[in-house]
C-alpha cells in the first residue's frame, strides 16, 4: 500500500465506520505486509522529572494546579536513571522513554544532565526516547547529536477541541516541535488520548493531522484516558473497546509503516482485549509498573501475555532500518 499524506475526513470517516470485524481484517492484512505480526515492540516510561508542571492540560496529574496527590520532585540523578534503564532493558524493553514534567525545555543545567542520561543509555544499544515539552530546532539538534532515537509529543486530539483541553499552550506550538525534531532528523513518536469527551469527528480529527505530516510518525501511540481524581476529566467513564479497536485499525490502515502503540488506559484491559488490539494492527506497548503516574502491566505479566498469544519482542533499532528501507523506496 502506498503512503499517503493527502487523506481527507471523509475517507477516513468511511474506514473508521466499516463494519468492525471488516475493519479488524482490513487493517490485520496491511499490518502484516508491513511487519512481522509476532514482533510487538516494548519500551518503558521512566519519570525522570514528576510534577510540578506548569501548564492545564485537563487529563494530567502533574499539573501543578490540580489537587492530584502528585508532589513535584526535582530532576532525578543520572545513576538512578541509568541503573532503571538498565534494568528496562534486563526485563525485555528495547526502547527506554525519560518523561519531565516541563512546559518546554530550558538551556540550562538539568537540559545538559538529560542530554547526558541520552548518551548513557544510548550506550547501552537500546532506542531512547524524550517527553520533555516544546523543543527549539537548536535543542532538537543538541538533541540528536547525544544520540536521541525518537522524541514523543503527542497532539492528543483534534485542533478544533484541543482549546476544550489545554489553554496554555496552542495546537500551532505542538506542531512546530514535531517539526523541529523531524528536521533534526529524530524519529517522532506522536499520537493522541481518546475518551476526554471529544466526538468521533475529534478522532478522525486527530488522525488526519497525523497522516497528513510530511512524514507520517514513526510511532503513533493510542492512549485512552486515565481519570484522575482531582482533574478536570475525573469524572469522564472508559470508554468501550471497540472505539480503541476502531482507532488503532483506522491508523494502521491510514499510516501503514508507522509503529501503532498500544499506550496509557492498558492496564484495564483484559489479555483478550489486548489480543484485538495486536490483530488490528498495534505493534508496541509500554511494560513496566507506571506510565509517569498511573499504573500500567509489569513485565512479568507482559511475558505472559506475549507467551499466550505467541508474541515476541522487536530488537532494539530495527524499526528505524526498516524506516530507511521505505525512505530508500520512496526515493
Amino acid at each position: 500500500m502506498n503512503l499517503r499524506h493527502d487523506w481527507t475526513m471523509e475517507e477516513i470517516e468511511m474506514i473508521y465506520d466499516r463494519p468492525l470485524l471488516d475493519l479488524i481484517f482490513d487493517a490485520s492484512k496491511i499490518h502484516r505486509e508491513n511487519f512481522d505480526s509476532q514482533k510487538v515492540q516494548v519500551s518503558s516510561l521512566i519519570s525522570i522529572k514528576t510534577g510540578g508542571c506548569p501548564e492545564d492540560c485537563s487529563y494530567c496529574p502533574q499539573a501543578a494546579r490540580y489537587q492530584t496527590g502528585v508532589n513535584s520532585e526535582g530532576l532525578m540523578k543520572t545513576e538512578t536513571v541509568m541503573n532503571l534503564a538498565q534494568k528496562a532493558k534486563d526485563q525485555g524493553a528495547s526502547r527506554v522513554c525519560l518523561g519531565a514534567a516541563w512546559r518546554e525545555v530550558k538551556d540550562n543545567k538539568q537540559f545538559d544532565q538529560v542530554l547526558g542520561m541520552v548518551k548513557g543509555i544510548t550506550g547501552m544499544g537500546v532506542e531512547v526516547c524524550c517527553t520533555l515539552g516544546m523543543l527549539t530546532e537548536s535543542q532538537a539538534n543538541k538533541l540528536k547529536e547525544a544520540g536521541l532515537y525518537a522524541y514523543n509529543h503527542n497532539i492528543d486530539t483534534s485542533e478544533d477541541y484541543y482549546k476544550s483541553i489545554i489553554s496554555t499552550r496552542t495546537y500551532e506550538d505542538r506542531l512546530k516541535t514535531l517539526k523541529n525534531v523531524q528536521k533534526a532528523k529524530i524519529s517522532v513518536c506522536s499520537g493522541g488520548i481518546i475518551g476526554m469527551g471529544e466526538t468521533k469527528e475529534d478522532r478522525l480529527g486527530m488522525l488526519k493531522t497525523l497522516s497528513n505530516l510530511a512524514i507520517h510518525p514513526d510511532s503513533v501511540p493510542i492512549n485512552t484516558l486515565v481519570a484522575v481524581e482531582g482533574t478536570p476529566l475525573e469524572k469522564q467513564k472508559e470508554i468501550p473497546i471497540w472505539d480503541l479497536l476502531r482507532m488503532i485499525a483506522t491508523a494502521r490502515i491510514i499510516m501503514p509503516h508507522s509503529m501503532v502503540r498500544l499506550s496509557a488506559g492498558r492496564n484495564s484491559r483484559s489479555f483478550q482485549d489486548q489480543a484485538l488490539c495486536f490483530l488490528a494492527g498495534a505493534n508496541s506497548i509500554f511494560s513496566g509498573e507506571k506510565l509517569l503516574t498511573t499504573p500500567n502491566p509489569e513485565f512479568n505479566e507482559d511475558k505472559e501475555l506475549f507467551e499466550l498469544l505467541g508474541l515476541k519482542e522487536t530488537p532494539a533499532f530495527e524499526s528505524h532500518q526498516k524506516q530507511q528501507n521505505y525512505e530508500t523506496l520512496r526515493h
